[in-house]
């Protein structure tokens, strides 16, 4: 806007098209402002709003994601229209874009003038500098069909046909598939998993992208290339367990999950349980791993039976009801609870109360206890009252 009326044109088109981008832009203005309340509205809900009311936060940040698309849309518009805004907001761009990783691969594009000779002497012109930008590219996953051809050769000479020992066709032998007479590759099957578990892309939605790019394959066909990874992945698997089990200490903790109940029509409760390690906040050299295991329930039996050959010590969280608080002490390993603190304070606590029964402030605590279980009720009747006192009594001795 023009702060002011001294800078204003004389001429009547020029004061009509900028009247016309003042309002332009108040009403740009005006809908962002909305939709910036409409957020506001929706944090306040969120945070303070009653339980039932409230969005999770998958939910929220697909909200915000809507309103902050539509703001962009917007802007990206205003900018179009306005060269000043434009440049001013490409600046800004370039201050808080930030570097991009190190690793990534860099392909350098030169873009050249047109002639390199002067247009004033006709001289050859030579680099004094450059300006040098980078920007993020991604190529899109492509599809390709790798076709494995095996050549045979036989020998003209002796035409053999292999009757005997001696073999009349050479040929290279097939290379091993992880599926025989499969059609995917290694690669496709590890992304497949990894789309599956690592960005929870389930397989009806991977099958409907591969029909998108012409090729037809079943949903329960990726569940069989997953099937045979996961097997192919046990002995992986198995190892880490091992080393997991070899360290010193180890965090554990289990975690309900949903599971398929065939001929019922309904989910279940299932319980994953992890192995944890990570010694590096108390410097350790160990490095970091986790491992997760299945189990139907939290029992005892289950702890003991996902720790067989672990002589470690254990951590986990408070107790509670559950197979890692419910072991046995005679145990192969030990159970080190993060809640050993408050264990330790109460056990500290009742140490120094026996040791201070003799102490004058000790006696000065139980005199004042018993004062106060001699005092009557201020309230109720007098059948309440006398049916409180020795219920009170026993308290306050227990507390004493």
């Amino acid at each position: 806007m023009t702060d002011s009326t001294d800078a204003l044109p004389d001429d009547i088109e020029r004061l009509k098209a900028m009247l016309r981008a003042e309002r332009s832009e108040n009403a740009r203005l005006a809908a962002q402002n909305e939709r910036l309340l409409h957020m506001l509205r929706q944090l306040r809900r969120n945070h303070f709003g009653r339980k039932s009311e409230k969005l999770g936060e998958d939910q929220l940040n697909l909200g915000l994601e809507d309103l902050e698309t539509a703001i962009a849309a917007g802007e990206a518009g205003v900018e179009k229209a306005n060269a000043m805004l434009r440049a001013s907001r490409r600046a800004l761009r370039k201050v808080n874009r930030g570097h991009l990783p190190a690793h990534l691969p860099r392909e350098e594009v030169v873009i050249e003038p047109q002639a390199k000779v002067c247009p004033c002497c006709g001289g050859e012109l030579h680099v004094i500098g450059e300006d040098r930008s980078e920007r993020l590219d991604k190529i899109p996953a492509k599809v390709r069909v790798i076709v494995t051809r095996r050549p045979k050769y036989a020998c003209r000479a002796c035409e053999r046909t292999g009757a005997d020992d001696i073999a009349g066709i050479i040929q290279a032998p097939a290379p091993a598939r992880l599926i025989e007479g499969g059609l995917p590759t290694e690669a496709l099957v590890a992304d497949v998993i990894v789309s599956k578990y690592a960005w929870h892309l389930p397989l009806y939605r991977q099958a409907q992208m591969m029909a998108a790019e012409g090729i037809m394959i079943d949903r329960s066909t990726l569940a069989h290339w997953v099937g045979f990874a996961a097997c192919e992945l046990m002995p992986l698997y198995s190892r880490l367990i091992t080393i997991l089990k070899g360290s010193g200490k180890l965090f554990a903790d289990e975690t309900r999950c949903p599971v398929l109940d065939p001929g019922r029509g309904k989910t279940k409760t299932g319980y994953l349980w992890a192995l944890a390690r990570d010694d590096r906040p108390w410097g350790g050299t160990d490095p970091p791993a986790i491992a997760y295991m299945y189990a139907p329930g939290r029992g005892a039996e289950h702890a003991t039976r996902h720790l067989a050959g672990f002589s470690g010590v254990l951590q986990s969280l408070p107790p509670r009801r559950r197979g890692l608080t419910a072991m046995s002490p005679t145990s192969s390993w030990r159970t080190r609870s993060a809640s050993v603190a408050r264990s330790c304070s109460r056990t500290v606590g009742a140490t120094s109360a026996a040791s201070s029964t003799t102490s004058p402030r000790a006696a000065t605590r139980r005199s004042r206890a018993k004062r106060w279980c001699a005092l009557p009720s201020s309230t109720g009747s007098k059948r309440r009252s006398g049916d409180r006192a020795p219920r009170r009594a026993t308290r306050c001795g227990r507390r004493a």
